[in-house]
């Protein structure tokens, strides 16, 4: 059992902390009395982010990355790349944006004594497609997407300097989050896409027929499982983190059409993207045992929440208009 509130007082760099997670990740760990310090090029929401230490600054600056770190005890990296289904068509733009800056940063943490870093991976492409669901830490790993070739690729390269110099880390292998502070408008995220669209009384874009399976976790439920396997000192390294139940993109609008209850919601079907998986539910038993960490929030309960936030923030843009 790990306790996330032993961060109290301890000094947390989140690395992408302006981000959909970033943002909520910092926030939970100024809840957990964290002294939190954020990096990244901009906020999506500064205004959520009073009382982080915020640094402007470039993942790929070595100059700037070495600055953030300095002091640091843990730090979280929370930094992406580019979109599953765009990596396939740059894969080398992918790989430069992300590996080789993340070797830096893993020499600069080696070198100012950080005791942890914390990896944000993708249990959503790691994997590819499955051979068994639900997916196990142990299932191979044969990503079907650039993007998640890139994530693997780091995932070695913390397990190496694990080896070599003794930094230790932790690896969580994301589903779906969802909830506060996402938007739809980087073409990521489909649950904030859909309601991104629906109050704007758009046509909600569903690619290919509907069928695939996705695990969707609120994010909630997700900065609680990062923050504490940033306490964990177990014999594991690596940690799916999903709800563990598998729901098609069709299941979900029909979902939000009855949250929201404004009668049928327009719809348009897109041709499939060849980076999708037809089926991507994670198996969680081995973070719920070994850090005694378990999706709490019901699925109904948080999709009524997220709606809930952006229907606040659809009204303040209206009012400050």
């Amino acid at each position: 059992m790990t306790d996330p509130a032993s961060l109290k007082g301890r000094c947390c760099l989140v690395l992408g902390g302006g981000g959909f997670i970033g943002t909520n990740l910092c926030r939970y760990l100024l809840q957990l009395g964290a002294e939190v310090r954020g990096f990244g090029r901009s906020r999506s929401f500064p205004e959520a982010l009073t009382g982080v230490a915020w640094t402007t600054g470039d993942f790929a600056d070595p100059a700037a990355v070495a600055r953030a770190v300095a002091g640091s005890e843990l730090v979280f990296h929370l930094v992406g790349g580019s979109l599953p289904e765009s990596s396939n068509l740059d894969p080398s733009d992918d790989l430069a944006v992300t590996v080789p800056p993340t070797l830096h940063l893993l020499e600069v943490c080696r070198r100012s004594g950080v005791s942890k870093v914390i990896f944000a991976s993708s249990g959503g492409t790691i994997y590819g497609i499955p051979v068994a669901v639900p997916i196990t830490e142990v299932s191979p790993t044969e990503p079907i997407a650039a993007y998640g070739i890139s994530k693997l690729a780091i995932e070695k390269y913390l397990a190496l300097h694990h080896r070599l110099h003794g930094l230790d880390y932790a690896i969580l292998r994301m589903a779906n989050p969802f909830g506060p502070y996402q938007t739809g408008l980087r073409r990521q995220g489909v649950i904030a896409a859909f309601i991104e669209r629906a109050l704007r009384g758009e046509p909600l874009e569903i690619w290919g027929d509907g069928e695939v399976v996705r695990d969707f976790v609120y994010i909630g439920d997700v900065v609680d499982a990062i923050a504490r396997s940033a306490v964990y000192r177990g014999p594991h390294h690596v940690f799916n983190v999903g709800h563990g139940t598998g729901r098609s993109i069709n299941q979900v609008f029909r979902d939000i059409e009855s949250v929201l209850d404004r009668g049928a919601l327009p719809k348009v079907n897109k041709s499939g993207r060849l980076a999708d998986v037809p089926v991507n539910v994670l198996d969680i038993a081995l973070i719920e045992r070994e850090l005694g960490w378990r999706p709490r929030a019901n699925w109904l309960s948080g999709l009524r929440a997220t709606i809930d936030w952006f229907v606040i923030q659809r009204d303040a843009r209206r009012a400050a208009q």
